[in-house]
């Protein structure tokens, strides 16, 4: 194998798979970038068995072949080198040799047979999205997938295509949100959950513009098309939460208010509680008013917020992270927050469609007196 290319755009194929290289395993293969020659250029791939990424890279082949080499040691090669040309060839006894200007590094190769090519993925169905719309689905919903291995299935996103809409939704039994795009397909539905793993590597991946992402998914596998890039992962398997029933559809209390300020004033109120997670904040819906108090070992803290409500008085406890993380995700100036009783879940909305819907769980609060 010999083959040179532009520095740069091998540094962004390498930058790209190290995402799906193993960091804990037994196996020295998986800790590896498959380097293999192509009729366009070179391939770069890596799989941790879990989550499979490769990528097309433009280079000249002077030379068929392949090979595996060490991914952290290759790619901080890469990135100190020069700008220019890379040389790169294997040589007898399995020498990885990469040459640039005055530079030169031999490392150790590893046999290319041993290692785990990605799966073929027979689609059922392929939907087209763009780049910068499932970038958004996947931001405003990946914090709410569960990291509880108890329950897998929650451990992913729940993906759906039907005639009209696109739907994300990631839950983790404190928690649920939902994004929902406008989308004509005239495909079979769609309903799969990808595991958050795999989403949180192609949110890395996917850029701000509007060119079409291809997602084609199997039985139990889905790949990602993604320019020069392909990300394979399989599918998880499970019964996922019915989240429209889940949605409380009715309230007794609605506030509107702007995004900004409440997310400044829990990102405030969080300092005095962050540090000890077992103290809620109590929130008190009053007229055209929200009052944010907290008391924990580090102190006390109050926030007043002015709002526009409607409905009931009501007092409820909440975890201020829930809050911080649901209203980072929302992109609009103003929101309704939707209230039923203080053992209800809380809705966050849009003040119009049903774009995104943030559902938060609330927690028992003491009186202080506060």
């Amino acid at each position: 194998m010999k083959f040179f290319c532009r520095k740069n755009n091998l540094l962004e194929g390498v930058n790209t798979v190290q995402k799906g290289t193993s960091t804990r395993t037994t196996l020295p293969i998986l800790e590896g970038i498959l380097v293999e020659t192509t009729p366009e250029g070179i391939k770069l791939t890596s799989n941790d068995l879990e989550v499979g990424i490769e990528c097309s890279v433009e280079a000249n082949v002077v030379e068929k072949g392949s090979s595996v080499v060490e991914s952290r040691m290759f790619g901080d090669i890469i990135r100190r080198l020069p700008d220019g040309d890379i040389n790169i060839a294997l040589e007898e006894g399995g020498v990885f040799t990469i040459e640039s200007g005055g530079s030169l590094y031999k490392l150790s190769s590893m046999n290319p047979d041993d290692f785990p090519r990605l799966p073929e993925i027979k689609a059922d169905e392929s939907v087209l999205i763009k780049q910068n719309v499932l970038k958004e689905m996947i931001r405003q919903t990946l914090f709410a997938v569960s990291v509880d291995e108890n329950r897998p299935v929650f451990t992913g996103s729940l993906l759906e295509v039907d005639e009209q809409n696109v739907n994300m939704v990631a839950v983790d039994g404190f928690r649920l949100s939902m994004k929902r795009c406008g989308h004509q397909w005239e495909g079979k539905s769609i309903n799969a959950v990808v595991p958050g793993k795999a989403l949180n590597e192609i949110l890395k991946i996917l850029q701000t513009n509007d060119k079409d992402v291809a997602i084609n998914i199997s039985k139990n596998q889905v790949l990602f098309e993604i320019e020069r890039c392909k990300i394979v992962s399989r599918l998880l398997e499970g019964e996922f939460l019915n989240y429209e029933a889940a949605i409380p559809k009715e309230r007794e209390t609605r506030i509107k208010a702007k995004r900004d300020e409440l997310l400044a004033a829990f990102e405030r109120i969080y300092l005095i509680t962050r540090e000890e997670k077992k103290y809620p904040v109590k929130v008190k819906i009053e007229e055209n008013r929200m009052i944010i108090v907290c008391s924990s070992t580090l102190g006390n803290a109050r926030e007043e917020i002015i709002v526009e409500s409607e409905g009931k008085d009501i007092e409820i406890g909440f975890n201020p992270k829930y809050f911080i993380d649901a209203l980072k995700a929302v992109n609009h100036e103003h929101v309704y927050i939707d209230f039923t009783t203080s053992m209800a879940p809380c809705v966050i909305r849009p003040l119009e469609g049903e774009e995104f819907v943030h559902m938060i769980l609330p927690v028992r609060i003491r009186d202080e007196g506060n």
